[in-house]
């Protein structure tokens, strides 16, 4: 059952009515919806959440409905920000929104009886403003939108909230009750901080329409780290490859965090929970072999079979050094403010596997084992910067056969 999927594989945060959503989604097709702004001209790898909700929700018969909004863009969510969106022209907009298309695309099958997308430019935009404030506006209460966690934050902070993001709630409720009418809508998904939207969505429809709807959000996703998702020193990993390279988008994913390989595995690929509980039991250096697969299976879903495996031969041959022991190196983040900084070699040394002490440190470089990025370190005077990295990462070695990676990360 589709419901028990989500669950397990960690995409369920809340839910209106569990026990209503999980009869609904066995006892019939249900059709579903998750908006997408197009804010910018991709996607990134933060929408993957909800994307591969709806492939689940896809593959198990229910029909996505995928609202690329046209119409909300003009507006701007003010949850999760700090501060008011940039306003876009409508022009920026209908061309961000062309490319997020073919991006969403690759996941899901649209078509006759299958998934729907959808622009709400073509509700929203020729609303008239005192007719939908009689109809829409009097089902809404001030007191309790500000209590909505999206709201309440701006509101504490000096920037405030602008009455034009005020009105977003409004129009995503909207749509909602938009889509229950028109494609028989019961289900609307999206991250945590969608929550306060989402609820106004259900009332809304209750309320007009009298009918019932549901709502399911999935946890906000950090690394193990507590870092931002898609956050690297080169900037965001997005969807396009144009901006995002197969090899760098392949480099992220290979780049997990130990901790979170399992849980990513889970989150980003299609594999089966089974498969997946397996590679979960590698340990030490093995890790590195989930590593891959997740690395090859999000990279395949995304930008296709063969460029996730062109992009595996590259990654196997980073630096022009032994293919297998590279890509089987451990490997750790390191931020790059403490690169720029500088750190002391061999300082650098103990926070790989590659030595044991300081001591071992000053041995290793003494006696010539030690290179970064395949040059000799000459002596244990030298300062690791900036400029030892190299596509986001540093390579260390230790001997001929002894390696260890850095992922660079902003913080």
């Amino acid at each position: 059952m589709v419901f028990d999927v989500l669950l397990n594989r960690g995409f369920i945060k809340q839910t209106t009515d569990e026990a209503s959503i999980r009869t609904a989604l066995s006892e019939r097709l249900l059709t579903c919806y998750i908006g997408f702004d197009p804010t910018a001209d991709s996607l990134h790898v933060g929408s993957l959440i909800p994307i591969m909700s709806l492939v689940h929700l896809q593959n198990a018969g229910h029909r996505p409905i995928v609202i690329v909004g046209g119409g909300t863009a003009l507006i701007g969510d003010p949850s999760g920000k700090t501060e008011m969106r940039k306003m876009l022209t409508k022009d920026a907009i209908e061309e961000n929104k062309e490319k997020i298309q073919q991006q969403i695309a690759r996941y899901l099958a649209f078509g006759q009886d299958k998934a729907l997308m959808l622009n709400n430019a073509d509700w929203l935009a020729n609303l008239n403003y005192i007719d939908f404030l009689r109809d829409i506006g009097r089902h809404f209460r001030v007191n309790e939108m500000i209590k909505a966690e999206g709201y309440r934050q701006r509101l504490e902070r000096e920037v405030g909230l602008s009455f034009v993001e005020f009105n977003y709630q409004l129009f995503q409720a909207y749509d909602f009750l938009v889509l229950n009418q028109k494609y028989q809508c019961e289900l609307q998904l999206g991250g945590d901080d969608q929550w306060g939207n989402i609820i106004a969505g259900v009332d809304l429809t209750r309320r007009v329409a009298q009918r019932t709807v549901f709502g399911l959000t999935f946890p906000l996703i950090t690394t193990a780290s507590g870092a931002k998702m898609g956050k690297t020193a080169q900037g965001a990993m997005w969807l396009d490859a144009e901006k995002t390279s197969p090899y760098d988008f392949y480099q992220y994913w290979r780049n997990t965090e130990d901790l979170d390989v399992g849980r990513f595995l889970r989150y980003f690929t299609l594999l089966p929970l089974e498969e997946i509980k397996e590679l979960e039991r590698l340990e030490g250096q093995k890790i590195n072999q989930a590593k891959e697969v997740l690395a090859f299976e999000v990279t395949k879903l995304c930008h296709g079979e063969l460029a996730a495996k062109e992009a595996q031969q590259a990654a196997r041959a980073l630096f022009g050094g032994n293919k297998d022991q590279i890509a089987s190196a451990p490997m750790a983040s390191l931020s790059m403010a403490e690169l720029k900084a500088g750190i002391p070699i061999v300082e650098f040394l103990t926070k790989t596997t590659l030595v044991t002490s300081k001591s071992d440190a000053m041995r290793q470089i003494r006696q010539g084992a030690v290179s970064i990025n395949n040059k000799k370190v000459p002596s244990t005077d030298v300062v690791v910067t900036e400029g030892s990295a190299r596509d986001g990462q540093v390579l260390i070695r230790k001997g001929k056969k002894s390696y260890f990676v850095f992922e660079l990360i902003e913080e």
